[in-house]
């Protein structure tokens, strides 16, 4: 039994380890890692410089908003490129499942997404030298965007698996990103007696509260889930188109 699951864990790691070479090898990676520190770094530099604030607050504010698109813009291709020339049924003649098959690939994409964020570390370093950051709401930010980012990866991967079309494949990771992103500055327009469960869908609210350096197991369980629903939808999706 052991064995088993040993081995189920080295094929995923294996399939892992073949997008991140694949992804590495191309332009995206750089392309859409060269955009995100432009902005990030120009949000950072104008509270530094402008504002006269060595702090992240605003650079974790924005971060929702990002996510929703240069993740789906990272996960596009995953499944959908294989789908469309015919690699993915060659893959799944090897002995894997389609559960060892998403979970490589979506691993291969939340890395993606973490290896991003490195070099935004200079951040913190430039402003514990110039100023006096509170290091709890850091802390819990970069905490909070490990969670966001998986969440964000595993909606990527289904959109990606339903479509043999890439730019289809952004646009509905997007807008479901962007829809559980924006949710709650619609709040106003809802009836009271569903404000508290539509508030609760609201990927921003969650990871604002972690942002703020408090780790709540509720916030930490809503990621959870939806990264778990996801991923369970990828692989039935899988298994329909190859049926």
């Amino acid at each position: 039994m052991e064995s088993k699951m040993k081995n189920k864990k080295q094929l995923s790691f294996v399939i892992m380890k073949r997008e991140l070479k694949s992804y590495f090898s191309g332009p995206i990676a750089y392309i859409v890692s060269g955009l995100f520190l432009i902005i990030t770094g120009i949000v950072f530099f104008s509270t530094f410089f402008i504002q006269g604030r060595a702090e992240l607050r605003s650079f974790f504010s924005l971060m929702p908003l990002l996510l929703s698109f240069f993740v789906p813009a990272l996960s596009m291709r995953v499944f959908s490129e294989e789908k469309r020339n015919g690699s993915y049924e060659t893959l799944l003649t090897l002995p894997v499942t389609e559960f060892q098959v998403v979970i490589g690939k979506f691993l291969a994409v939340f890395i993606e997404v973490l290896i991003m964020f490195i070099p935004t570390l200079f951040y913190i370093v430039t402003a514990a030298i110039f100023g006096k950051p509170d290091y709890g709401p850091i802390i819990g930010g970069y905490i909070g965007l490990i969670f966001l980012s998986a969440c964000f990866s595993s909606i990527g991967i289904f959109a990606s698996s339903i479509t043999k079309n890439q730019i289809i494949s952004f646009f509905t990771a997007w807008l479901i990103c962007i829809a559980l992103t924006m949710i709650d500055t619609f709040l106003i327009f809802l009836p009271s007696s569903i404000v508290s469960f539509i508030s609760y869908l609201s990927a921003s609210s969650h990871f604002t509260s972690i942002s703020k350096g408090i780790i709540d197991t509720r916030d930490l369980l809503y990621f959870i889930s939806l990264t778990a629903l996801f991923i369970t939808l990828t692989v039935k999706a899988n298994k329909v188109s190859k049926e």
